[in-house]
Formats: structure tokens, C-alpha cells, sequence
């Protein structure tokens, strides 16, 4: 999506949530030179911020709590197979192969983080160890060779992009009844 485009919709709706503000910084920083109008669709967007016309959506900070879990167990499991043989495991694989098959835990502050830690720690943790376990299983079975992993190569933000796209396409966008 364009600048223009980002502006104008931002315009339309009245707020700019994160994934504008994050698409407008990427065609920033990627682009060489932006044309006129891309700056001119920038100070609108700049004096409609300043006087309240558009609001900027703030980040919800949160986590999940499920991912800390896992990863724990799965680098410590992965670290006791590789100083035992001479296999290399994929932890990142592993977690979200895990991570697939538990429920998230999410929490937006310091104490409820620690409510669902002990929860988990307390009914899921066996659940958790047999998910890494099958994790690795599967892992070792079938190794990444030939895939391409996120993150590797320019157009990662391209293919995550249009993966959005593709599966939630009015994500961005208002529904009928003017709510988020």
C-alpha cells in the first residue's frame, strides 16, 4: 500500500493503527527518495496527528507467557540432545511446533505474567514437555534442509505482508458497526 493510500485511509477512518504507521516506516526506510506527493500525504497525515483529526492507535503491550514456557523446555532439551550426539536442532522450529498445539497464555502486566506462569507451571507443564518432546521427535525426523525460514533473505516483510492478506484481508479496516 502506498503512502498515499495509508494517508488517505487514515484520513477516512480517523485513526492510524500500527501496521499504517509500520508500513508507512518501511516504505520510508526502504525507498530511496519519496516523491513530492508522498510528502505531501505525509504532512497532512503529521497536521491531521497534531490536531486530533486522525488518532494514532497505541500498541497493546502484551505477551505470551506460553512462548517463554516453551522456549525454556525446548532449549534445555535440545541443548541435552546436542551434547550427546552429534545432531543440530532448529529450537525456533521446535517452540512453534509446540507452541501450535498449546494454548496461549497472555497477559498484560507483571502480575497477571506471573498468575499464568504459575498456572501453567502448575496444570500444563506436563503438556508442555510432551509437545517439545514431539517437537523434536518430528524435528529430528524431517530437518529444515531446503526450506526457506522467516526472517532469511529481503522479502520476509513481503511474504508475512501478503499472508495477511491473503488471510484476514479487512483486518485493517472497520467493521459496520464502527468498532474494532
Amino acid at each position: 500500500m502506498s503512502i498515499e493510500k495509508i494517508v488517505e485511509q487514515a484520513l477516512h477512518d480517523g485513526y492510524l493503527t500500527p501496521a499504517m504507521e509500520a508500513e508507512v516506516g518501511r516504505i520510508c526506510d526502504t525507498a530511496s527518495e519519496l516523491s513530492i506527493e508522498e510528502y505531501m500525504a505525509l504532512d497532512r497525515l503529521m497536521g491531521a496527528l497534531l490536531t486530533g483529526e486522525v488518532v494514532a492507535v497505541p500498541r497493546k503491550q502484551f505477551i505470551n507467557v506460553m512462548e517463554e514456557l516453551v522456549l525454556s523446555e525446548a532449549i534445555a532439551r535440545v541443548a541435552e540432545i546436542e551434547a550427546t550426539s552429534n545432531r543440530v536442532l532448529d529450537v525456533g522450529d521446535i517452540a512453534a511446533y509446540a507452541l501450535n498445539r498449546l494454548p496461549p497464555l497472555y497477559a498484560t502486566t507483571e502480575e497477571g505474567a506471573n498468575f499464568q506462569r504459575e498456572r501453567a507451571k502448575e496444570t500444563l507443564q506436563e503438556l508442555i514437555g510432551e509437545q517439545v518432546n514431539e517437537a523434536i521427535a518430528r524435528n529430528l525426523d524431517r530437518p529444515n534442509e531446503g526450506r526457506q525460514i522467516l526472517g532469511q533473505g529481503s522479502d520476509m516483510l513481503k511474504q508475512v505482508s501478503n499472508l495477511l492478506k491473503a488471510y484476514a484481508p479487512n483486518y485493517e479496516q472497520k467493521n459496520s458497526s464502527g468498532n474494532f
